[in-house]
């Protein structure tokens, strides 16, 4: 077995996201696993350089983990003609920058989505990654994730028929970081530095609804900020300048509709963070992150509403689960492992700029429909 090596500079891999399910559950899962086999009898053996701002962040996580190379000098990494591939997972008001300059620098592209704060951005960036000949490609993790995966499988099988709505409710209570710390970082909730969850949502809901269902053709959408003031890191006050809920109609290409409720001030009352509900004419399922329940139109049954006497029937227990038939990695990890497969074998690859602009777009125009108050149109971009 020949053993290839891949450098990979991994920009904000100190932030939560970055080092859990880049760092440690992609690339050096994939270190422990021995790498990845190509199949063709050579190992591919994925090398992490740690990029950031703190060199003590990143001497430490460095020393923790046996990794050899980590800098804060962007510029001297990129200008390392041995380092192949850039993964970009940094708060995303500096994304954009980092990631032309590692196109200028001829190196792959690999990175977090929203992939820029603008579409005009997002296109240059897919623009310029096109003309440049590099390879690039947008985490979309949750295509990744077993109950969208049971719930892909239901749809490829022809099991809901015509496919009529899908419903999505999505999130979780954010402490406001005064008497409880916050579980997200403060920057998420003022929009000066890009955040807000319409920003952050918007573009998995692009590419779920794209993939599963079909292209979103139109958009209307209430975005709202509902705490108003919450703590930083700091334990200090701060206006909560970008919205931390959004109710979302999308009109999908074949004529299903889809609603999905994005909100960090809701408190669960269902089995998993998210959820679908997608029905069709011939049946209905409820997919999450990992489970998906399924309810065919022949075991339907037949309730009658009567607000006069109490429910008998357990609505749940009417629901039939679908089995796994096969073991799920780490929807991240795969996704690396399809995306170092294309860099290096030149396999087929989807989920490039062009579709996280795609992410860009939707959220972009999400926000105007709701300081507009009216539904828009969106637009099918090209190149």
């Amino acid at each position: 077995m020949t053993r290839r090596t891949v450098r990979i500079a991994m920009n904000g891999v100190t932030g939560r996201m970055g080092y859990r399910q880049h760092l440690v559950r992609s690339v050096l899962s994939l270190r422990e696993q021995g790498g990845l086999d190509l199949g063709d009898g050579t190992t591919l053996w994925p090398e992490p350089i740690l990029l950031g701002r703190r060199e003590h962040a990143l001497r430490a996580m460095a020393e923790r983990h046996g990794i050899e190379h980590w800098s804060t000098d962007l510029d001297a990494v990129l200008a390392d003609p041995s380092v192949d591939i850039y993964f970009d997972s940094q708060v995303t008001a500096a994304r954009e920058t980092a990631l032309k300059a590692a196109i200028a620098a001829g190196k792959h592209i690999y990175c977090e989505k929203p992939t820029a704060t603008s579409l005009d951005g997002a296109l240059e960036l897919a623009r310029l990654a096109t003309a440049a000949g590099v390879k690039h490609g947008v985490v979309q993790d949750k295509l990744f994730l077993p109950g969208l995966l049971k719930l892909k499988r239901l749809i490829d099988g022809g099991f809901f028929g015509r496919i009529l709505s899908v419903r999505g409710e999505f999130g979780y209570w954010v402490f406001e970081g005064d008497w409880q710390s916050a579980q997200r970082p403060s920057w998420n909730y003022r929009s000066q530095d890009g955040g807000g969850i319409v920003a952050d949502m918007f573009p998995h809901w692009e590419y779920l609804l794209h993939e599963l269902f079909g292209r979103v053709r139109t958009v209307q959408t209430l975005a709202t900020t509902h705490i108003p003031q919450r703590w930083d890191e700091k334990d200090k006050p701060y206006d909560a300048t970008a919205d931390d809920a959004a109710y979302g109609v999308f009109e999908l290409e074949g004529g299903a509709v889809a609603q999905i409720n994005s909100s960090w001030a809701v408190r669960v009352n269902r089995d998993e963070l998210v959820e679908f509900q997608v029905d069709g004419t011939h049946g209905s399922a409820v997919a999450g992150l990992r489970n998906c329940r399924v309810q065919h139109r022949s075991a339907t049954p037949k309730p009658v509403w009567n607000p006069d006497l109490p429910a008998t029937e357990s609505f749940r227990d009417q629901w039939q689960e679908v089995p796994d038939n096969g073991d799920f990695d780490n929807g991240f990890k795969v996704q690396w492992e399809l995306f170092l497969r294309h860099v290096v074998l030149d396999e087929p690859w989807q989920w490039d700029l062009l579709a996280g602009a795609r992410g860009v777009q939707l959220a972009e125009l999400g926000l105007a429909s709701s300081a507009q108050g009216r539904r828009f149109e969106v637009p099918e971009l090209t190149l």
